[in-house]
């Protein structure tokens, strides 16, 4: 629940708060609720401004998780995948993108504007295997390319997991994350 709260919004508002009881007080003469406003209000309305300028909005999940499938990741999902899929689908500061450094360290995210960004994820079963849909937008990035990463991205994250690459046209790219049941 805390992770779909957005920090940002929460410092904006309760510093704002804090800061016009500030003014209303130093106009009141109210010298208590005035430090208050000012030494806590000012200083929260400033670190919610840095957060909000730097925030990274949660990832939707594209289409609901059918219960069995609920059931399934809790069974078989790897420590990876259920870390990706928390971490996606929350308020995230200082990176940026979803993934950058996964993306980068694969060799698919050159610059900033070649970058596939993450649009959606989704889970499904594949086979009996839970699975983990990562739904990218990557215009500048081919899927040739994608496919020529598909054994680094095996074991960039970790065993247990099968990667599959498929692309829906031009610019959408879909990675999928199967649970290995062999392994």
């Amino acid at each position: 629940m805390l992770r779909q709260i957005s920090l940002g919004t929460l410092g904006l508002s309760v510093g704002a708060v804090l800061t016009l009881v500030g003014f209303v007080a130093y106009a009141a003469d109210n010298a208590t609720l005035n430090l208050v406003g000012f030494f806590y209000g000012f200083p929260l309305l400033l670190g919610g401004l840095a957060l909000k300028a730097n925030e990274i909005k949660p990832i939707a999940f594209s289409q609901p998780t059918p219960p069995s499938v609920l059931t399934l990741r809790e069974q078989q999902a790897t420590v990876t995948q259920n870390k990706i899929r928390k971490d996606v689908t929350r308020y995230c500061y200082g990176q940026d993108a979803h993934l950058d450094g996964a993306l980068t360290y694969l060799g698919l995210s050159p610059t900033d504007e070649e970058r596939p960004i993450l649009t959606g994820l989704r889970e499904t079963e594949i086979n009996g295997a839970y699975a983990l849909i990562l739904e990218f937008d990557s215009p500048l990035i081919q899927v040739s390319a994608w496919q020529e990463k598909q054994e680094k991205m095996t074991k960039y994250f970790g065993p247990g997991i099968e990667v599959k690459i498929t692309s829906l046209d031009d610019s959408k790219i879909e990675l999928t994350l199967i649970t290995n049941t062999q392994s």
